[in-house]
C-alpha cells in the first residue's frame, strides 16, 4: 500500500514541475510580445507623422474637385437657355403658319422654360440674356394673339337667330379640332402672360380678353335685331287702346335666341379654358354686351308698359313669365349670369307688382268718369275691355301668382301696401302657390267695376228699371268672359268665387222686375162671387159664364177696370222691354222669369173673368194662348 501511494506522489510531483517549466515559457514569450508591441507603436507614430499631411492634403483636393464639377454644371446649365436662343428665334421669327403651329408653340414653351430657368439663377449677369428673351417671347406672344384673333373671327360671322329657332337648327359652337387649337394657343399666352407678370406688367389677361371681345361682338351684333324688333313690335300708336296680347311682342324670340347663343357660347369657353373658374369668367366676359343691350331693352320696354299699364301690364307679366324661366335654366346649365338677368329684370318685376293696384284704381277711376250712360241700358266698352283683361289675366297666372304671394292677400288694394322692396319669390311654380289669392284678385276687379258702374247708373239712370237692364248687361258680359274662358273660369267660375256675380244679377234682376209688380198686382182680385157662387174645388174647370152672372154690375165694372189697367200696363212694358237693349242670355233669363210671375196669375185671372166682355175683346185683350205667346216673345 505504501509503495503505490509513493508511486502516485511521484507521478503529480512531474506534473507540476512540467506546468512550472511551461509557465515559465509562456512569461518569456508575453515579454517578447510586450516588446514587439510597443517597437510597432512606435514604428506607427512615425508612419503616422509621415503620411498625415499627405491624406490631408488629398481630402481637401477631393473636395475642391467636387465643387469644380458642380460649377461645371451650373455654368453648362446656364448656358443652356443661352444656347437655345439661337435655336428658337429662328422658329420664331417664321412665324406660326411658316413654322407651323405645334413647332412655334415648342419654340415658345421653350423659350418660356429657359427665362423660367434663367430667373430662378438669380445672376446679376443674366439680366440681359432675361431681357432678349422676354423680347423674343413677347413677339412670339404678339403673332401668336394675331393668329388667335384670325382664327376666333372665322367663326365670328353674325347670324340670324330667328331662323334658327324657325327652323329648329341648333346655334353654331366652334368644331373640335379648331377648338383643340385655340385651347393650346390660350395656354400659351396665358404662361407668356405669367413671364410678364415677373417684370411688373400686367398682361396675364390677354387671351380671355381677345376672347370675350370678338365672341361678345359676335353676341352683341347677331342679338341686335331681335332687340330692336323686341321694342318695334311692343310700339303702339297713341290712339291704340287695345289690350296686349300674348305673344304680340318680339320679346320671346329674343329671349329664347339668347338662351341658345348663350348656352352655346358657354360650350365653347369650357371646352377652350379648361380652368371651370376661368370658362366661367370668361363666359360671363363674353356675354356682357349682348347682357348691357337685353338690360337697355327691357329698360325701354318697361316705359312703354308704364305709360300704358292698363293695356300693356300683360307685357310686363310675359317677360317675367319668359325670362325669370330662362334665368334659372341658364343659371343651373352655367353656373353663371343670374345675378346679371335679376338686375336686367328688376325694373319690369317692380312695374309688374305695381300694376296689380294700378288695374284696380285705373278701373275705378275710369268708372267714375263716365259722364254718360246708354238710355236703352246697353253697356258700355269699358265692361268688355275689363272682360278682355280678366281673361288676359288668367293666362299669366303664374307670374301673378308669385306676384301675389309676395305682397299678400289684399294688400294690392292700397298703394302704401306695394312700397316695400321685395326680392320677390319668382321661381314660377303654381302648385306651391295658392290660387285663391288670383280668385280675390281678379273677383276685386270685377267688384271695383260693377260697384261703381252701378253707382254712376243710379245717378245718370233715373228709372229703375234701367238701372236693372245696365246691370244686368254688364254683369252678362263678364260672366261670357268667365265661361268662354277656361283658364279665368278655373278661378272665378267656380264654386264659391262664381256667386259674387250671382249677387249682382238677382240684385239687377230685382231692380227691372219691379216695374212689373204693377201689373201683376191688379190680377189679385177681391171680389166676391156672392152667396150663391162658391169657387172651383182644385181641378175642377172654372165656368167663367156662371162666375160672372154671379157678380154685381158694379163688380163688373170693378172687373173691367182691371182689364184695362192691366192691358194698358201690360202693353206698356212690353213695348219698353222689347225697346231697351238687352244681351241674348239677359233677354232669355228675364223672359223666363216675367212668364213665371204673371203667367200663371193671368191665366187664372183670365179663366175666371173672361167673359165679362162676352168675347167681344174690348176688354179682354189677350186670350191664354195669346198671352203666352207674347210671353214667349219678350
Amino acid at each position: 500500500m505504501v509503495g503505490t501511494r509513493n508511486a502516485a506522489f511521484a507521478e503529480e510531483s512531474a506534473e507540476v514541475e512540467v506546468l512550472i517549466a511551461s509557465l515559465g515559457k509562456t512569461k518569456d514569450l508575453t515579454k517578447r510580445i510586450a516588446g514587439s508591441l510597443s517597437r510597432l507603436d512606435a514604428s506607427g507614430r512615425i508612419v503616422k507623422d509621415a503620411i498625415g499631411p499627405i491624406y490631408n492634403n488629398t481630402q481637401q483636393l477631393q473636395i475642391t474637385s467636387g465643387n469644380i464639377e458642380k460649377v461645371n454644371e451650373a455654368i453648362e446649365k446656364l448656358r443652356q437657355p443661352l444656347d437655345a436662343r439661337g435655336r428658337e428665334e429662328n422658329i420664331i421669327r417664321q412665324g406660326p403658319k411658316a413654322a407651323g403651329l405645334p413647332q412655334y408653340l415648342g419654340a415658345l414653351k421653350r423659350v418660356d422654360k429657359a427665362l423660367t430657368d434663367l430667373n430662378s439663377s438669380n445672376l446679376r449677369s443674366n439680366q440681359q440674356a432675361i431681357s432678349d428673351f422676354h423680347s423674343l417671347l413677347s413677339t412670339g406672344v404678339n403673332q401668336l394673339n394675331d393668329l388667335y384673333r384670325q382664327m376666333l373671327q372665322e367663326d365670328a360671322q353674325t347670324i340670324e337667330p330667328l331662323q334658327n329657332i324657325t327652323k329648329q337648327i341648333p346655334f353654331p359652337t366652334i368644331t373640335q379640332d379648331k377648338v383643340q387649337l385655340l385651347s393650346q394657343i390660350s395656354m400659351a399666352i396665358l404662361s407668356a402672360g405669367t413671364q410678364s407678370a415677373r417684370l411688373g406688367q400686367n398682361d396675364d389677361d390677354v387671351a380671355a380678353r381677345i376672347y370675350a371681345e370678338i365672341r361678345g361682338d359676335y353676341l352683341q351684333n347677331s342679338l341686335q335685331n331681335l332687340s330692336t324688333a323686341s321694342i318695334s313690335t311692343s310700339k303702339r300708336r297713341a290712339n291704340d287702346s287695345s289690350i296686349y296680347r300674348e305673344g304680340s311682342s318680339g320679346i320671346g324670340a329674343y329671349a329664347k335666341a339668347i338662351e341658345g347663343m348663350f348656352l352655346s357660347e358657354a360650350e365653347n369657353t369650357s371646352r377652350i379654358f379648361r380652368n371651370v373658374n376661368d370658362a366661367g369668367r370668361i363666359f360671363t366676359m363674353t356675354c356682357s354686351k349682348a347682357l348691357s343691350t337685353f338690360t337697355r331693352t327691357l329698360a325701354e320696354l318697361n316705359n312703354f308698359i308704364k305709360s300704358r299699364i292698363l293695356t300693356d301690364c300683360f307685357l310686363a307679366y310675359e317677360i317675367l313669365d319668359l325670362i325669370t324661366p330662362m334665368s334659372y335654366r341658364l343659371d343651373s346649365r352655367t353656373g353663371q349670369l343670374r345675378p346679371q338677368m335679376t338686375d336686367a329684370l328688376r325694373p319690369i318685376r317692380e312695374t309688374a307688382r305695381s300694376s296689380l293696384s294700378d288695374l284696380i284704381n285705373q278701373t275705378k277711376r275710369q268708372a267714375e268718369t263716365v259722364s254718360t250712360l246708354p238710355p236703352d241700358g246697353n253697356t258700355i266698352p269699358l265692361v268688355s275691355q275689363t272682360a278682355t283683361r280678366l281673361q288676359n289675366l288668367a293666362l299669366f297666372d303664374r307670374p301673378l301668382l308669385a306676384l301675389l304671394s309676395s305682397i299678400g292677400d289684399g294688400n294690392w288694394r292700397a298703394p302704401q301696401g306695394m312700397t316695400s322692396q321685395s326680392s320677390l319669390n319668382l321661381e314660377l311654380t303654381p302648385s306651391s302657390e295658392n290660387p285663391n289669392l288670383l280668385s280675390h284678385f281678379l273677383l276685386d276687379i270685377v267688384d271695383t267695376l260693377l260697384t261703381t258702374l252701378n253707382a254712376r247708373s243710379q245717378t245718370l239712370h233715373p228709372k229703375k228699371y234701367v238701372q236693372g237692364i245696365f246691370q244686368l248687361n254688364s254683369v252678362a258680359v263678364l260672366s261670357r268672359a268667365v265661361q268662354s274662358s277656361p283658364d279665368l273660369a278655373r278661378y272665378i267660375g267656380i264654386s264659391p268665387h262664381n256667386a259674387k256675380f250671382e249677387t249682382y244679377r238677382r240684385t239687377a234682376s230685382s231692380l227691372y222686375m219691379s216695374a212689373w209688380r204693377e201689373p201683376t198686382a191688379l190680377l189679385f182680385d177681391s171680389i166676391h162671387t156672392g152667396s150663391g157662387g162658391s169657387r172651383p174645388m182644385s181641378g175642377q174647370a172654372i165656368d167663367s159664364t156662371s162666375i160672372i152672372k154671379s157678380l154685381s154690375s158694379k163688380d163688373k165694372d170693378k172687373i173691367k177696370e182691371k182689364f184695362r189697367l192691366f192691358n194698358a200696363s201690360f202693353d206698356e212694358l212690353v213695348a219698353r222691354h222689347k225697346s231697351l237693349h238687352m244681351e241674348n242670355e239677359v233677354r232669355s233669363a228675364l223672359s223666363r222669369e216675367i212668364q213665371g210671375t204673371i203667367e200663371a196669375l193671368y191665366g187664372r185671372f183670365w179663366d175666371r173673368y173672361h167673359e165679362v166682355d162676352k168675347g167681344k175683346g174690348k176688354v179682354v185683350k189677350y186670350s191664354k194662348e195669346e198671352f203666352s205667346r207674347l210671353l214667349a216673345g219678350l
